[in-house]
């Protein structure tokens, strides 16, 4: 059964996932990047980028799980780049380069219609305007029964929270505080939207907690 999945998603202490000022020199804001430091070590982390080496354990195995039997990804525009509003040009293609690590169909939601762009391995970049509702219907078709990944921001994050649609989520907890940014928790009621904490497990860069919609 396809299920509508958050794997590997960093958070602060204080509960942000992303720092303020977001644009193309912070695409994670202003020290958003130190909310990823448990990955960028790991082994999963190294081979996704064509790297050798990496460290394995707790961390990795996270870092793995996050793209095991995934068809299809969904995350919002401003995951996907730095532009607002119209699209100037065909020039923006993400963030990473001609082979993107996602390998299967992406669902990037969006005011502003744009062609699918067809990546290196096999990502196709497929441009949702009519609603988060209609880019998890187009999700389950493509995903084949596999999971749909839901990749942020914050904001696409906490919709298809309120709206009790994401099936789990692993949250890996920084021991940083940002004070200020995208703030994950803000106004959500997560017990009284069905969710429960089902695993959790520390390692000296990260706290791994996975969330759970009880049936």
């Amino acid at each position: 059964m396809t299920r509508l999945v958050v794997r590997g998603f960093s958070i602060s202490l204080d509960g942000y996932g992303a720092g303020p000022s977001q644009d193309i020199d912070n695409p994670l804001g202003v020290n958003g990047a130190k909310l990823h430091r448990w990955a960028f070590g790991t082994r999963t982390f190294r081979e996704m980028f064509g790297q050798e080496g990496g460290e394995t354990g707790v961390d990795d195995d996270f870092a793995a799980r996050g793209f095991a039997n995934i068809g299809a990804w969904i995350m919002g525009r401003n995951m996907f780049g730095p532009i607002r509003g119209q699209w100037p040009d065909e020039t923006w293609k993400g963030w990473w380069g001609d082979n993107p690590p996602y390998h299967v169909p992406v669902f990037v939601l969006t005011h502003h219609a744009r062609a699918p762009i067809e990546m290196a391995g096999g990502t196709t970049f497929h441009f949702v305007t009519d609603g988060p509702e209609a880019a998890l219907e187009r999700a389950r078709e493509a995903a084949g029964g596999k999971d749909i990944r839901l990749g942020g921001g914050v904001a696409t994050i906490r919709h298809y929270l309120r709206a009790g649609a994401i099936d789990e989520m692993h949250l890996a907890v920084s021991p940083i505080l940002l004070g200020t940014g995208e703030n994950l928790f803000i106004d959500l009621d997560l017990p009284a939207l069905g969710y429960t904490s089902t695993q959790h497990s520390a390692t000296p860069a990260a706290t791994h907690v996975v969330v759970t919609r009880r049936p």
